[in-house]
């Protein structure tokens, strides 16, 4: 299992799983990603709900739910059952997006909504615009990723020492130097590259383990790593489900 750095505590994190269809079995428990309004207190993030349970959602209260198929919204008032319904899964290949490997070419993803936001096709993948605490599988294959917009050199600068990356005019994906070292606890700013502002982020390591969509999110969770949750939910979102019983 990928574990947690810390005393007594012992997670798993995903290297690949298989892709998800309408098709596929219920999952025993459902996993809270995401709580807000009055009734957050009750879902905090990491919480583990029964299969086959329900939760009763209150005006203004929104709810993510995560298990092996996706995540899905619910927004009160309403009552909702915990498990997801066939015609209410994601078709993402969760194999290629939480793979600890990815092919360094990898397409670039976009954000359901009017306007296309880009984004990365690998959680595993540094996004360059976004100062966070980055969960690492792999200290030597680190891979930085931005938005296709031309050539660029990226300056990094940390108490390690400093090191760039050239990105080709179409490449989303680079390679971290190796002569600068990815550690526990390590911070670097990136800039340039066509950043408006310097950003910083800071490495946390995980040890390797079995495979999970759940336990992938559940790492993420535990270890404050942000950025990566919110991709993994908005990437293997699922259409908003309506509840069983109005609110």
């Amino acid at each position: 299992m990928f574990s947690v750095k810390l005393p007594h505590v012992l997670l798993a994190v995903a290297g690949g799983a298989s892709l998800l269809a309408a098709a596929g079995p219920a999952c025993a428990e459902a996993l809270v990603v995401r709580a807000s309004g009055p009734s957050a207190g009750t879902f905090l993030p990491g919480k583990k709900l029964p299969d086959g349970s329900s939760v009763t959602l209150k005006a203004g209260d929104v709810l993510t739910l995560l298990d092996g198929r996706g995540t899905r919204t619910l927004r009160g008032p309403g009552v909702y059952g915990t498990t997801a319904t066939a015609s209410a899964v994601s078709t993402v290949n969760i194999a290629s997006f939480i793979g600890a490997r990815n092919n360094s070419r990898a397409r670039t993803g976009a954000v359901r909504g009017i306007k296309a936001e880009p984004r990365s096709p690998n959680v595993w993948y540094v996004d360059i615009r976004k100062p966070a605490t980055i969960c690492v599988l792999d200290p030597a294959n680190v891979k930085l990723w931005r938005p296709v917009s031309g050539a660029g050199t990226l300056a990094i600068a940390g108490a390690a020492g400093k090191g760039s990356v050239a990105f080709a005019a179409d490449a989303a994906v680079a390679s971290w130097p190796m002569t600068l070292p990815v550690t526990e606890g390590a911070s670097y700013q990136l800039s340039g590259a066509g950043l408006p502002k310097p950003v910083t982020v800071t490495f946390t390591l995980l040890s390797p383990g079995a495979e999970g969509l759940e336990s992938t999110a559940s790492t993420l969770i535990a270890r404050k790593c942000s950025a990566q949750l919110d991709l993994l939910i908005e990437t293997v979102a699922a259409p908003d489900p309506a509840p069983d019983m109005p609110g």
